[in-house]
């Protein structure tokens, strides 16, 4: 099993940078392929960025040249690096693992952008 805690959300005027952080717990992280999703207040989740096990790394259209996914499979943790954020940013930000037909998603952190 494999539990996941994500952390550093807030509130940020438009134009700053956050960095979220995904702690996974459990064995074999390395293995598993890393995502950000991301849901606002009436509106379908919807995924920001997805790291492999390699180290590869794809964005989605909206966040391209401003966030970047990393992972450190020492560590088990996988980060998104959020810059110029925007009011459309807002969100609560979700960190999953898949490997195969087994998904975790932690509990998600609030973003807030906003002047």
């Amino acid at each position: 099993q494999v539990q996941l805690v994500e952390s550093g959300g807030g509130l940020v005027q438009p134009g700053e940078s956050l960095r979220l952080s995904c702690q996974a717990s459990g064995r074999s992280f390395m293995l598993y392929v890393a995502s950000w999703y991301r849901q606002a207040p009436g509106k379908q989740r919807e995924l920001v960025a997805t790291i492999s096990p390699a180290g590869i790394a794809d964005y989605g259209d909206s966040v391209r040249g401003r966030f970047t996914i990393s992972r450190d499979n020492a560590k088990n943790t996988v980060d998104l690096q959020m810059n110029s954020l925007e009011p459309e940013d807002t969100a609560v930000y979700y960190c999953k693992l898949r490997l195969q037909n087994r998904e975790y998603w932690g509990q998600g952190t609030q973003v807030t952008v906003s002047s």
